[in-house]
């Protein structure tokens, strides 16, 4: 699919659905890189196996 297909797609969305569109759109536009900070908490997270822990759990006291 071309850049010029999606263009003439977006082209027939009705406009009351234009912001949904958007914000769907939005999310697959890279803001910046991220930092070697960020990659390796990303990894982290993703290679985490602790259990979770229950929201009626927590002493929010």
């Amino acid at each position: 699919m071309s850049r010029e297909t999606i263009k003439y797609l977006i082209d027939m969305i009705p406009e009351n659905d234009i912001e949904t569109i958007y914000r769907v759109l939005i999310r697959f536009v890279p803001e910046t890189e991220p930092l070697p900070d960020e990659i390796e908490a990303i990894l982290e997270a993703k290679t985490d196996t602790s259990p979770a822990i229950s929201h009626n759990e927590i002493n929010w006291d």
